[in-house]
C-alpha cells in the first residue's frame, strides 16, 4: 500500500471490525465503552462485541466509536475516518475542570483547544490554532439548551500526560494558560479533523476537579458522574448530530483550502 487512502481504507475495518459501508456519515467519538452501550439503548441498537480495538456501532445513520484514550489514538481515529469522509464528527469526552467555577456534571463547549499534547505537531506547525467547526458547536449549543441545560464555553488544554495531579509545577503552569478544563484528546481531534477535512466539534463533561487533592477523580467519583450525567451527555450528542443530519444546521459552508 502506497497511498494514505489505501492505508485508511484497509485499516478502518481492521481497527473496528466493520466494513466501510457500515459507517454512517455522522459520527460520535468517545473514550468509554459505557457510552457505546448507552448509545445502543437510546437508539435501539444491538450492543457490539468486544472483538475490535475500536468498539463501533451504527444506528439511524449515526456511528459511535470508542477510539480509546489519549492524543495518539485521537489522531489515529481521525486519520482512519478520512476513509469514509464523515459530514460531521462530535467528540463526547470527559475533562477535568481547572476553574473553581466548574463542578462535576457541568458541560463545556470548547471554542478552542491548546495543543499541549505534541501529536498535532505532526499535522500543522505549533502556531496553528486548534479550533472546532463553528456550525458543529452551534448545533451542540442548541441541543444543550433544548435539553434545559446550560454550558460553559472557553479553552481546553490538551496534554499527553495522564498522571500529573501530584505535580505542583504543572498545575501552576495550567493556571497560566487560563484554560477552563484539561483533557487528553480535544486539541488533537480538532487539528486532525481539519487536516482530514472532517468538520469536528466537542462537548465535554466535567468529571473531576483535579487542581485540588479532594477533587482528583477516583473510581467511586467517576461511577457517580457516570450514573448521574452520562446518559444526558449522550442524548445531547445524538440530538446535535440529528439536527445537522436533518439540515436544521449545516456545516456545508465549511471549505478547506490548504
Amino acid at each position: 500500500m502506497e497511498t494514505k487512502r489505501e492505508i485508511v481504507e484497509n485499516w478502518l475495518p481492521r481497527y473496528t471490525n466493520r466494513a466501510l459501508g457500515y459507517f454512517g456519515r455522522y459520527v460520535l467519538l468517545t473514550n468509554f465503552n459505557n457510552y457505546v452501550d448507552l448509545f445502543c439503548e437510546e437508539m435501539g441498537a444491538t450492543k457490539p462485541d468486544y472483538d475490535s480495538n475500536m468498539r463501533t456501532v451504527t444506528a439511524d445513520g449515526i456511528t459511535i466509536i470508542n477510539f480509546g484514550m489519549g492524543s495518539p489514538n485521537a489522531a489515529i481515529v481521525m486519520d482512519l475516518l478520512s476513509a469514509v469522509a464523515p459530514k460531521a464528527c462530535l467528540f463526547l469526552g470527559k475533562c477535568g475542570g481547572l476553574s473553581d467555577k466548574t463542578q462535576k456534571g457541568d458541560l463545556i463547549l470548547p471554542i478552542a483547544a491548546i495543543r499541549g499534547e505534541g501529536t498535532s505537531n505532526d499535522y500543522f506547525p505549533p502556531e496553528v490554532p486548534s479550533l472546532p467547526a463553528f456550525m458543529m458547536q452551534r448545533a451542540v449549543s442548541t441541543a444543550v439548551r433544548d435539553h434545559g441545560q446550560d454550558y460553559w464555553t472557553g479553552t481546553v488544554y490538551t496534554t499527553n500526560r495522564r498522571v500529573w495531579e501530584h505535580d505542583q509545577r504543572f498545575k501552576a503552569y495550567l493556571e497560566t494558560t487560563r484554560a477552563l478544563a484539561v483533557d487528553m484528546e480535544t486539541a488533537t481531534l480538532f487539528t486532525c479533523g481539519m487536516a482530514n477535512q472532517i468538520p469536528t466539534g466537542a462537548l465535554l463533561l466535567v468529571s473531576d476537579n483535579p487542581m485540588t487533592p479532594e477533587g482528583v477523580k477516583t473510581a467511586e467519583s467517576d461511577s457517580q458522574v457516570t450514573r448521574t450525567f452520562v446518559r444526558d451527555h449522550i442524548r445531547i450528542g445524538i440530538n446535535s448530530l440529528e439536527m445537522i443530519k436533518q439540515d436544521k444546521w449545516t456545516v456545508r459552508h465549511l471549505r478547506y483550502d490548504f
